[in-house]
């Protein structure tokens, strides 16, 4: 069962409009969580909502507010701002369609399911999303939900044997940071002098990892490392953390790591991931001088 969706509304492109239904399209649900503890009496803390004096405030007594200068706020019900005069809390109008790669990685923030409304005509969803398909694009849009408005892409799932749609969440322009604030002291490529022979052997290792991508090869080894941990606790077996004072990966120079890499890189990639494991204690992975641990790949 899908269970509730997370939204409902019309997505309207131009004069034509058809009801959908987003469901989150990620989960956390499966993850370990930790609760706050106090160590004398094992008990757990709670938390409480207080006003500055540090007494108690009931849940029906807190608005939200705004602070318009230093210390004066603007007081909101909740239902003034439930009642908000916008029209993307009912309907996402597309502005216009795009190719989905043109849409900058950085933007991209959650993704949900679009179903069909199951009590209107699904005529109009099908015909827009097979259009969608032919044509290789997503379409833009606005929807509003949680507190404020998104910029969403509509676009047919990567497995086009799928019938229904995606949503991708969007951040606004003017949430990305100016990148030139950050890359404006990387050197040139340019500016550089590259050593063909290790640039060919760069090139070679890429060609050695490149391949489909294959999501299933990647798990969460932090989630992994914590219920080996939870588990050991509960049978009280000497704890799986990790050594202190490892000596650091040996310094070798890039050539060298380069042409190790690529020797690496021709193994099973099950033999890859055993030795990536045991790379700490002692295969190289250090280049240039740096102290600091990389992980081998």
């Amino acid at each position: 069962m899908a269970g509730r969706p997370y939204w409902s509304g019309q997505v309207k492109i131009s004069l034509v409009s058809f009801g959908v239904q987003l469901f989150p399209a990620v989960t956390t649900q499966k993850r370990i969580t930790f609760h706050q503890i106090d160590r004398k009496t094992g008990q757990r803390i709670r938390h409480r909502n207080v006003a500055e004096n540090d007494d108690p405030v009931e849940d029906v007594e807190i608005v939200k507010g705004y602070e318009y200068t230093k210390g004066k706020f603007l007081l909101f019900e909740p239902e003034e701002l439930a009642r908000l005069r916008i029209p993307t809390k009912n309907v996402i109008e597309i502005g216009q369609f795009v190719n989905l790669d043109e849409i900058q990685p950085a933007l991209f923030e959650k993704p949900y399911f679009v179903a069909p409304e199951p009590k209107e005509s699904f005529e109009a969803f099908v015909v827009m999303r097979k259009a969608m398909q032919d044509n290789r694009k997503a379409a833009i849009g606005e929807v509003a939900f949680g507190g404020r408005e998104h910029l969403v892409a509509i676009a047919v799932p990567p497995d086009q044997s799928e019938m229904g749609l995606m949503a991708y969440m969007l951040r606004y322009s003017e949430e990305l940071r100016d990148s030139k604030n950050y890359f404006d002291e990387a050197p040139a490529a340019s500016s550089l002098h590259i050593d063909k022979k290790q640039l060919a052997m760069a090139n070679d290792l890429i060609k050695a990892y490149s391949g489909p991508l294959d999501l299933n090869a990647f798990k969460d080894d932090y989630e992994a490392a914590l219920r080996e941990l939870i588990e050991a606790k509960q049978k009280n077996l000497p704890l799986p953390l990790e050594e202190k004072g490892a000596r650091p990966p040996k310094v070798i120079s890039l050539t060298e790591a380069l042409r190790q890499s690529i020797g690496h890189a021709k193994r099973p990639a099950v033999s890859r991931k055993q030795a990536t494991k045991s790379v700490p204690k002692k295969g190289p992975a250090s280049v240039g001088g740096s102290s600091r641990a990389h992980k081998v790949a």
